[in-house]
């Protein structure tokens, strides 16, 4: 029996160039005209769309905290008016006995008065370098300057003139060591000489445009 050679001679040899990853291969023809090219980065693909890259700054400039408003300047108490201002312990009745002296031997309104415990009087304290919640001394505020102590006594006594202003003249020979020791001593000691009020004295019903709030 004869056997049939199969020749080998027209079979196709296989190929010996090795193919590419079924993921990385791209269609042919129409179809990849028509495809975008993906946006690259050194490290591969991107990781965000490019719409997302384009908003990514607007919010990251949104994101960032807002400096807080700015403080409105504190009042200008001579702004309008040039009058000195007396702070005065506003509960403390020989303090309050003093400031009725003072209206009353002050007809042409010299002075304007400021409880040392009003918002006014917290923020004349602050004005000359006090502590706002400074109850020590009564204080003369005017415009370009602060007295306190005996100083502002006797400051105040030589505003008004007549018989206050002619009396206070010796204590100004005094040394101001010796003077703010004879203040101090009644400053520490004026709750007990004729106690406190119940409410403190932010105004005067007589005197209502003497007295700022």
């Amino acid at each position: 029996m004869r056997t049939a050679a199969i020749s080998t001679a027209n079979t196709p040899k296989p190929s010996t160039k090795p193919r590419a990853p079924l993921g990385a291969r791209r269609p042919r023809g129409p179809a990849a005209q028509a495809m975008p090219a993906l946006p690259r980065t050194l490290g591969g693909l991107s990781s965000r769309p490019p719409a997302l890259q384009r908003l990514a700054p607007a919010r990251a400039a949104s994101s960032q905290p807002r400096s807080p408003p700015s403080p409105a300047p504190p009042r200008d108490y001579f702004a309008n008016d040039s009058r000195p201002i007396i702070l005065y312990d506003g509960v403390c009745n020989f303090c309050n006995g003093g400031v009725n002296m003072i209206l009353d031997n002050d007809p042409s309104g010299v002075f304007r008065f400021a409880a040392l415990q009003s918002s006014a009087g917290r923020a004349l304290l602050s004005r000359c370098g006090r502590s706002p919640d400074d109850l020590t001394s009564m204080v003369l505020v005017e415009r370009d300057g602060c007295h306190v102590r005996s100083a502002a006594a006797l400051a105040i006594a030589s505003k008004l003139g007549g018989a206050i202003g002619a009396l206070s003249l010796p204590l100004w020979l005094l040394p101001r060591a010796v003077r703010d020791a004879g203040y101090d001593f009644i400053a520490d000691n004026r709750y007990k000489i004729l106690g406190i009020r119940d409410a403190c004295r932010i105004g005067d019903q007589r005197h209502g445009d003497r007295f700022i709030e």
